[in-house]
C-alpha cells in the first residue's frame, strides 16, 4: 500500500490560508472578505455560502439603527379601536405580529399575534387587551449581532426600538437579522402574484409599499406612466441602476416624478420600497430619469 501524497491539496491549502484569516491575526475585513472569493474560486466554498459569510461580518459592524423599520412606517394597532376596524388592517398587512399603542406610538402597550386574535373571534368578544405579549424595548445603538443572541436566548421575534430620550424610534424582527445574513426570507404571505407586489399604505394616502422585484412593466401599468425597462428588468434594479450602486436604508431617490425611498435592503440588494408620485407630475410620464 502506497503512503498518502505529503504534498497538500489545493483544496487542503485554501482551506488553511481560509482558516488562518478566520483564527489567525486579525487583519481587516475586506481582505478577509478577499480570502473568502478566493476561495470561491478555487472551489472551496460556494456563492451562497461566500454571501451568508459576508452576511455574518455584515452583522458585526450593524446597529439596530441601521437595520429597523422606522416610527412612521410601523404598522400598529391602536386598543381603543373597535375590533372591526382592526380586523380589515390586520388582513390588508398580513404581519404576524403587531405593536399595540395606547393613543400614539409612544404608548406601546404590548404584542399583538394575529393568530390569538382567532380566540376573540371564537369567543365572539370585542376586547384584545387580555391577549397582548409583553413588548420587548431595545436601544438604537444595540449591535445586531448581539440583538440576534438575545432573540434567540429569548424566542422573541420582535423589538420596539427606543431613541436616547425613551421615544419610539421604529422596530425590528428577527427576520430583518436574518435576512442580513441570508438574503430575503419569503414567507406564507410573501407570493410571486403580481397583486400583492404593489399595495398601498394604510392610512397613507398617495403612497405605495412596492417590492423591489415588481417588473417595470407591471409599475408603468399600475401608475400610468413610462419608466424605461432598457437597462433593467426590476423597479430595484432602476433605483440602483440610476444611483450606481445599491441604495441605503431610507435613502430617496428620484425618478421621472416619483420618488422611491428604500424600506428594506442589505449590501447586495434592494428589497422594499415606498414610492409616491411627486406633486405636479401627473401628466409626466417621462421614460427618462430625472
Amino acid at each position: 500500500m502506497s503512503d498518502p501524497d505529503p504534498r497538500p491539496s489545493g483544496l487542503s491549502h485554501s482551506l488553511k490560508r481560509l482558516f488562518g484569516r478566520f483564527f489567525g491575526r486579525s487583519d481587516d475585513k475586506e481582505e478577509l472578505i478577499e480570502q473568502l472569493r478566493e476561495a470561491q474560486a478555487h472551489a472551496v466554498i460556494d456563492a451562497d455560502a461566500v454571501s451568508m459569510m459576508e452576511g455574518v461580518l455584515q452583522v458585526g459592524d450593524l446597529a439596530v439603527r441601521d437595520l429597523m423599520v422606522p416610527r412612521a412606517q410601523m404598522d400598529v394597532l391602536d386598543i381603543n379601536d373597535p375590533l372591526d376596524q382592526i380586523l380589515p388592517f390586520v388582513l390588508q398587512t398580513a404581519h404576524s405580529r403587531f405593536p399595540v399603542i395606547d393613543g400614539n406610538k409612544d404608548n406601546v402597550i404590548g404584542i399583538l399575534l394575529a393568530k390569538d386574535l382567532l380566540r376573540v373571534l371564537a369567543d365572539d368578544e370585542d376586547d384584545v387587551r387580555g391577549l397582548l405579549r409583553p413588548a420587548v424595548f431595545v436601544p438604537e445603538s444595540k449591535r445586531l449581532n448581539v440583538l440576534l443572541r438575545d432573540f434567540r436566548n429569548n424566542r422573541n421575534h420582535i423589538a420596539i426600538v427606543v431613541d436616547e430620550y425613551g421615544g419610539v424610534a421604529g422596530l425590528i424582527t428577527i427576520e430583518d437579522v436574518i435576512e442580513q445574513i441570508v438574503g430575503d426570507i419569503e414567507d406564507e404571505h410573501d407570493t410571486d402574484e403580481e397583486e400583492d407586489n404593489i399595495i398601498p399604505v394604510a392610512h397613507e394616502p398617495g403612497l405605495f409599499r412596492i417590492k423591489a422585484l415588481t417588473p417595470i412593466t407591471q409599475f408603468n401599468e399600475a401608475f400610468a406612466c413610462a419608466l424605461s425597462d432598457e437597462d433593467s428588468d426590476t423597479v430595484g434594479g432602476l433605483v440602483t441602476d440610476h444611483l450606481g450602486r445599491v441604495p441605503h436604508r431610507e435613502e430617496h431617490v428620484q425618478i421621472a416624478g416619483f420618488d422611491f425611498e428604500v424600506q428594506r435592503a442589505d449590501a447586495r440588494m434592494v428589497q422594499m420600497l415606498l414610492v409616491r408620485r411627486l406633486p405636479d407630475t401627473s401628466e409626466q410620464p417621462d421614460a427618462e430619469g430625472q
